[in-house]
């Protein structure tokens, strides 16, 4: 009889671990394709000084991810953690800081600060937190009209906006554009692919110029605040991948900050992390890609 029993529960626990298995929803890999627990890539994260959450606009584990990792860097660096965002432009800091201290309400924040059309689902438990355990979000953002101004006219335009505009809003001129970083070359390959041929480099220089202030954002705060503090940043997946983007600008600012990329990437099979998927990054949080999304 003990024996039955005892095959019952083997065959019960093979059930459960197979079902878990057959369900996963996503699964984390190191820079070695090595798979890793939340835990452990929290513990490493915690020894950097920027990390870059590079996510999936509209995917809700990505969006738990951050939330939970925010969670966790909060008690492994016992309160010394930054939190910045591509979702707020830095002509809406005043806004989001009026906020965070209590003297606006959330619709006058998602309104006037320009909130993104899934704050409410997606980011709002990060701001939340954040006013919560009275930690700085970084509006790190170039606001978009300058973007808009580059993609039309070139970086040149630039110089046609106003002193205290370059000064609060934008990086410090000139910016320099690394054409030849493979995310740049992508994206330029993709716009000349669509008929822009002539305007392909001026919308490249537009999301370099997202890369670089949003990067000097990042240099500038860390720069003014504790050193030994912690900037979470959240964006886009394709801004920070394999260390281009918004991360070569922060190393051209101060090469000695130590940085970590995470990427999100979605596949049919999360078992292994696909051949295309493999790049710089410190880790890796592949998806599937039948997860419902927020929008």
């Amino acid at each position: 009889m003990k024996n039955i029993i005892f095959s019952f529960v083997l065959i019960l626990q093979s059930t459960i671990i197979f079902s878990q298995e057959a369900m996963a929803a996503y699964r984390i890999f190191n820079n070695q394709n090595e798979e890793v627990s939340f835990q452990k890539m929290a513990n490493d994260l915690s020894k950097y000084d920027v990390v870059f959450f590079g996510e999936l606009h509209n995917n809700p584990i990505a969006h738990w991810f951050q939330f939970e990792l925010t969670n966790k860097l909060f008690d492994l660096k016992e309160g010394k953690l930054i939190l910045g965002a591509e979702m707020f432009e830095k002509d809406n800091q005043l806004i989001l800081d009026e906020y965070l201290h209590g003297l606006i309400k959330e619709k006058e924040l998602i309104e006037d600060g320009k909130a993104w059309n899934n704050y409410k689902t997606d980011y709002a438990p990060l701001v939340n937190f954040a006013k919560e355990n009275k930690i700085s979000f970084v509006a790190t953002n170039v606001p978009r009209r300058y973007a808009s101004l580059v993609s039309k006219k070139g970086l040149d335009s630039l110089g046609l906006i106003t002193k205290d505009a370059r000064k609060n809003y934008i990086a410090p001129l000139p910016i320099e554009v690394p054409y030849e970083n493979e995310s740049y070359v992508e994206m330029e390959k993709m716009m000349s692919g669509h008929g822009m041929t002539g305007a392909a480099k001026n919308f490249v220089a537009a999301q370099a110029l997202k890369d670089a202030t949003m990067g000097y954002s990042i240099f500038s705060t860390l720069k003014k605040k504790n050193k030994h503090k912690l900037f979470l940043h959240f964006n886009g997946n394709f801004h920070s991948k394999n260390h281009e983007g918004i991360v070569w600008y922060v190393n051209q600012y101060n090469k000695k900050l130590k940085v970590a990329v995470i990427s999100f990437v979605e596949q049919k099979e999360v078992d292994v992390l696909e051949v295309a998927n493999f790049g710089k990054n410190e880790f890796t949080i592949v998806c599937k890609d039948s997860m419902t999304k927020t929008f």
